[in-house]
């Protein structure tokens, strides 16, 4: 790499980081970029997990220094309840051809404009923890997880709606269990695109160092600040890379 697409990637990382903590759809962000870059849409998107590896790491640790608390045990069960489906996700991932996984993204690409502008992530009440929410929200997590561990891209807003709607947590602490069990399933994804030799490993750490500066700020980050911008800038560079992704990928 020269050394301009240093910077740039290290400065795409720092964006996309802060677009998934914050919210998400920051993959639908930096694949894309990386695509620009000369990356198969494939490669792209298995190197951008080891990034999106350490962006929730470091936003973990942000959301701890808040003093935001997680709910225990119910995040543990939310990360393994992904673990399997991250597994199948990424073997599906690694071996699906370039040409059908663009379509697939820029479809992805799509339905996150359509989850942007409806904006469903609204907690409505108290908390609700009892043992059939945990469990509905379980089973979500185990789809979430196969979505996750395929695509990684949008899974953000996705995560968000199930526990907003189904166990009302707050916009701050459904990022913070977000971020959490993101770190199981997206780890399991690093381990299965390593072994499929999918990882651009010099690319994906020099993201990861943007990726990780992006999610410590933004877990540290006034949920609420700015929202509305980073939904107006991803709404546009959204629609603008899935043109650019259907017509010339």
């Amino acid at each position: 790499m020269d050394w301009y697409e240093y910077i740039l990637i290290t400065f795409v990382g720092f964006l996309a980081a802060f677009m998934n903590t914050v919210g998400g759809g920051g993959s639908l962000f930096s694949v894309p970029i990386l695509t620009f870059l000369g990356l198969p849409i494939t490669m792209a998107n298995a190197t951008s997990r080891v990034a999106i590896l350490f962006q929730n790491v470091f936003a973990v640790i942000g959301f701890k220094s808040m003093g935001i608390k997680l709910p225990w045990p119910y995040s543990i069960y939310l990360g393994l309840a992904s673990l399997g489906g991250g597994v199948l996700g990424s073997l599906l991932a690694s071996r699906i051809s370039d040409a059908i996984f663009s379509k697939i993204f820029v479809g992805i690409m799509f339905l996150s404009v359509f989850l942007i502008l409806y904006d469903p992530f609204k907690s409505n009440g108290e908390e609700k923890l009892d043992t059939q929410s945990q469990i509905i929200g379980a089973i979500c997590f185990l789809f979430l997880g196969v979505y996750g561990g395929f695509v990684q891209a949008g899974i953000g807003f996705m995560v968000i709606a199930v526990l907003s709607l189904v166990n009302r947590l707050s916009l701050v602490k459904s990022n913070y269990v977000k971020v959490f069990a993101a770190i199981v399933y997206t780890g399991v994804s690093v381990i299965v695109f390593a072994l499929e030799d999918k990882i651009m490993w010099k690319t994906g750490l020099v993201l990861a160092v943007g990726h990780a500066l992006g999610g410590w700020y933004a877990s540290r980050w006034s949920v609420k600040a700015g929202e509305v911008w980073i939904k107006r800038v991803m709404i546009v560079s959204i629609i603008a890379m899935a043109i650019k992704l259907w017509f010339w990928g």
